[in-house]
């Protein structure tokens, strides 16, 4: 059995594991609450832009801050919880989009593994401090989070920066540094920026083919989501019915847009991305300020 044939194994066996800890601290919780427990039936609302957000995620927009200002526009859950239920509800269609590109599309395993190892442990120490955020820092963190996550799609769209490489690997140096910056991204992540587009600009820079940019994203976020879910999951830190409500509309649409799409004239969705998300972030951050205002009215605490 090769290196990269363990790695898909790796995949699918986290994915599991990830869906049993999932089902069993569900379960656990529900039986001691009883009738008091959370409604878990996924509306079709959730479901549809679990899909929408999925097959452009596939074909490399990326979906949080597009999942991010849907779910906000369509008041789908508190602000609070979107990071938790982005990060436990997108494992499932994040590891079938890393199964496929890690298979179809070539790229030096050391690389590959070694950025993937980045953002797992970002991952990691992120979603704790996340999950722990109280509402207004959440909603500070994702705003400030989905401006920078605009600048870099912007950049990526304009072309800004050095033109790509074509290696398929990094040397020793270069290899360390995308070892620091994924595993900022990762951390970042859990936030709800999203890895897609730093990571592709992060290659890009680097001097490695852009294309090699797919299996190490959509590689790094499968197996840094189920690391950092575990934290919002432990701590109830997400909408339930949402988060199942995107793992079952997410891997339908990204089998559709790997085998069937394959690719769409994209720049016009981007641009549209774009002034989406920059609204989303300027929302995130009046409505901060509007609740920190009231907080400080007569008679009320700080937060």
């Amino acid at each position: 059995m090769d290196a990269k044939t363990i790695l898909l194994a790796a995949l699918v066996l986290i994915a599991i594991g990830h869906v049993a800890f999932w089902y069993a601290n569900v379960s656990r919780k529900r039986k001691a609450l009883g009738s008091k427990a959370q409604d878990a039936r996924p509306t079709p609302l959730a479901l549809a832009i679990g899909f929408v957000a999925n097959f452009f995620d596939t074909l490399g927009i990326g979906s949080y801050a597009t999942t991010t200002a849907m779910a906000r526009a369509w008041k789908v859950m508190p602000d609070e919880l979107i990071p938790g239920t982005l990060n436990v509800g997108y494992v499932v269609p994040t590891v079938v989009q890393a199964l496929i590109y890690i298979t179809i599309v070539e790229v030096e395993f050391t690389t590959l593994v070694t950025i993937i190892a980045a953002a797992v442990i970002g991952a990691y120490l992120g979603a704790g401090v996340v999950a722990g955020l109280p509402r207004r820092g959440v909603q500070i963190g994702m705003g400030t989070a989905l401006f920078g996550a605009a600048a870099l799609m912007l950049a990526s769209l304009l072309g800004i920066g050095p033109p790509p490489g074509t290696a398929l690997g990094l040397g020793a140096a270069k290899l360390g540094l995308a070892f620091g910056i994924s595993t900022v991204l990762g951390a970042l992540m859990m936030l709800g920026i999203g890895y897609y587009a730093p990571c592709l600009i992060m290659i890009s820079l680097l001097g490695m083919n852009p294309t090699a940019a797919f299996p190490i994203m959509m590689g790094a976020c499968a197996f840094l989501m189920p690391t950092g879910s575990v934290q919002f999951i432990r701590r109830e830190k997400y909408h339930l019915k949402t988060a199942i409500a995107f793992t079952l509309g997410g891997p339908g649409a990204v089998l559709i847009a790997a085998y069937i799409v394959k690719s769409l004239p994209l720049d016009a969705v981007r641009w549209l991305v774009i002034a989406v998300v920059i609204y989303t972030a300027t929302a995130m951050l009046r409505a901060a300020a509007i609740e920190k205002a009231a907080v400080r009215k007569p008679g009320m605490a700080e937060a």
